[in-house]
């Protein structure tokens, strides 16, 4: 018999909200203007620094590839930025620049109604965290958030979701993951939890194979659904993803 469902765990960009392309990246070009840094991230281009977890990292990398600035004092300079850049970030968020995503709010809600935990788990900063807390998800009783430095290793690394699981205080047999990338996927998959990917157009050409099921998003009534690739064939899903639909996931995935 398998085990019931007792908390969720949410990846935040990408997941909550589409936050990469069109709040990070461009929190992250403001900070490089501001800081006179000379170079700018494109679409594409912040798209292909994906597979690194975590804005520090990413722009350290960059400017270890490019050969940007002083060598001694690159860290220093992505601490510098990416604080400015966290501000910017926040300002977009506060001002209501950026929607959730389908099916966010309305699977939230509905596992909260049913007692789940309700966990988010991102290599975003604490602050850019609380923000989106704060306003895309005010009226959501959030159990717990999991963010930025809390960990040493970021995903794909399995630690944050493996500490998900201390904190919650469930085994991986009580628990779902709900990414959007590669590399998420790979974290949780890691820590031996079931996965589901909402893709975006930065992650859906990543290797995703490892979800019990990769959708276009959670759906609602504007947006529906579209199934991409499961592991789990007849899945009764029209439209929305419901707490049904993960209780049966799980059903089979632990059966």
């Amino acid at each position: 018999m398998s085990p019931a469902l007792k908390a969720l765990f949410f990846d935040q960009d990408g997941v909550i909200a589409e936050t990469e392309r069109d709040g990070h990246r461009v929190a992250f070009n403001k900070a490089f203007s501001e800081f006179g840094l000379g170079f700018q991230w494109n679409v594409q281009e912040y798209g292909n620094l994906l597979f690194i977890g975590g804005g520090k990292e990413r722009l350290l990398h960059y400017l270890n590839v490019n050969h940007i600035g002083d060598a001694s004092r690159r860290r220093d300079l992505v601490e510098t930025v990416h604080r400015r850049k966290t501000e910017i970030f926040i300002e977009i968020i506060e001002n209501g620049e950026l929607p959730p995503r389908p099916g966010v709010r309305r699977l939230m809600s509905e596992a909260k109604e049913m007692g789940l935990t309700i966990g988010i788990c991102t290599t975003s900063q604490e602050r850019s965290a609380m923000a989106v807390r704060n306003t895309l998800l005010k009226d959501i009783p959030v159990d717990f958030i999991l963010a930025g430095d809390v960990v040493t290793r970021k995903k794909p690394d399995p630690e944050i979701y493996r500490m998900a699981l201390s904190k919650s205080g469930f085994q991986p047999r009580e628990t779902l993951v709900v990414e959007d990338s590669e590399i998420g996927v790979l974290a949780a998959s890691k820590a031996r939890i079931p996965v589901i990917a909402t893709v975006t157009d930065y992650t859906m050409d990543g290797d995703l194979s490892a979800a019990e099921l990769v959708l276009s998003s959670l759906g609602d009534l504007q947006d529906p659904t579209r199934i991409l690739s499961t592991k789990h064939q007849n899945l009764p899903i029209t439209g929305e993803v419901r707490m049904t639909d993960l209780m049966r996931i799980m059903d089979r995935v632990w059966s």
